[in-house]
């Protein structure tokens, strides 16, 4: 199946949906040391350097904003039903609870980019990640503008006409039960990735939609890991401890909290397949040095590390916090470690790509910040691919009918 990719980043999600089976006939991201990060490994799989995945020596990608491809009706080439899904991790400032919270007066604000690709491809499914601040309260009407630009990308708005009366115009269209042109079902959740074997506890938004013609049910996948579950482990059969051969710390179980802990023991099994710790994604490498490793790209120490109110870092033996991009630099206390001894250290570039479920041949290029900024931004790849192939096998049920 034929995909596109908007807002590629580093290429978590695109490789996300390329795992699940969508063949990319093209990629935009804007900025230079992404867009370096995504042409080294194009180049390193056409020297038959990444092994971990199906080739990716096709991957087409374009260095530039999209709000300029759409000028130069780039996306046209791909109209006609050529495309099977279009997928994009919009810009996340506008709404990010650690942002200004402009939404649509916020200039990167790309929601209704998006909805003109949508309106010119007519891809049968697209995919939308952003952050868990697009569904606060005070976003609420913006939120509904953006899914109704999605289920109707053909209703544009007219020159001068406010986003709020464009708003009120869909709801109007939404209400009367009519029908004109090209129309998306959708459906939108909060997942973590934690729930679905990622190493980290990171919340987004998720809105997928299938063109209306099609005719398709659908439902998110269910989460795979589970919280209650790495307590069993931890605190009561002990076998998380007993896999990484340590001894449990003494004041380890206060996290999971003691009503959660006396109904683990009450109901005496496991609850499911638990969540993944960093201390599970990180035990096999080696600690980073200053000069790096040969066996493992980018992964050199950086010096620094600090602890102060609010800047604490990740626990080793819980799924690590939310790794940030920053507009700014790096907020460190999301991309530091803390050991069980109470030292702790900033998370090697590589580090950070194995908590966002990166394989270990796939590359990052820039300094420290810029490659930590590429993987702040991303969807970790084992959640796109989970949602990504669901989409996929959804789709696949269509072509399969007689």
């Amino acid at each position: 199946m034929k995909s596109i990719e908007l807002f590629t980043g580093g290429g978590g999600l695109a490789l996300g949906t390329h795992r699940a089976g969508f063949e990319h006939l093209a990629l935009m991201e804007w900025n230079g040391d992404a867009c370096d990060t995504l042409r080294r490994n194009v180049e390193r799989s056409r020297a038959g350097k990444i092994t971990s995945m199906a080739p990716v020596n096709h991957w087409k990608v374009h260095e530039a904003d999209i709000r300029k491809k759409i000028d130069q009706d780039f996306f046209g080439d791909f109209g006609g039903g050529r495309v099977d899904l279009l997928a994009g991790g919009v810009p996340c400032q506008p709404f990010s609870m650690g942002g200004k919270h402009k939404a649509h007066a916020d200039k990167r604000d790309m929601f209704p980019d998006f909805v003109e690709v949508v309106r010119r491809v007519q891809p049968r499914a697209f995919i939308v990640e952003n952050v868990k601040g697009l569904l606060r309260q005070s976003f609420t009407s913006y939120f509904q503008y953006i899914r109704l630009r999605l289920r109707y990308p053909e209703i544009v708005a007219k020159p001068d006409e406010e986003w709020l009366d464009h708003l009120h115009r869909l709801e109007d269209l939404e209400t009367s039960g009519a029908s004109p042109g090209l129309q998306y079902n959708i459906v939108h959740e909060l997942l973590n990735a934690a729930d679905f074997g990622v190493p980290q506890t990171r919340e987004r938004v998720f809105i997928v939609g299938f063109r209306a013609d099609l005719g398709l049910e659908w439902h998110f996948p269910k989460p795979t890991h589970s919280r209650k579950a790495l307590a069993y482990e931890q605190f009561v059969s002990g076998a998380y401890w007993d896999r990484h051969k340590i001894k449990a710390p003494e004041n380890g179980k206060r996290w999971c909290g003691k009503r959660m802990l006396r109904d683990l023991e009450k109901a005496g099994e496991r609850p499911g397949t638990p969540w993944l710790t960093v201390r599970d994604a990180l035990s096999d490498l080696p600690e980073p040095t200053l000069d790096g490793t040969r066996l493992h790209h980018n992964h050199f120490f950086r010096a620094g590390a600090k602890a102060y109110p609010g800047h604490t870092g990740s626990p080793m033996d819980l799924p690590s916090k939310t790794l940030k991009a920053g507009v700014h630099g790096v907020p460190g206390g999301e991309n530091m470690m803390v050991k069980l001894d109470g030292s702790l250290r900033y998370f090697s570039v590589r580090e950070a790509a194995r908590i966002q479920t990166f394989p270990d041949d796939w590359v990052f290029e820039g300094a420290w910040s810029e490659a930590m900024r590429q993987l702040g931004n991303a969807v970790p790849m084992q959640l796109a691919e989970a949602v990504a192939s669901s989409v996929h096998s959804k789709l696949a049920s269509v072509e399969q009918q007689p």
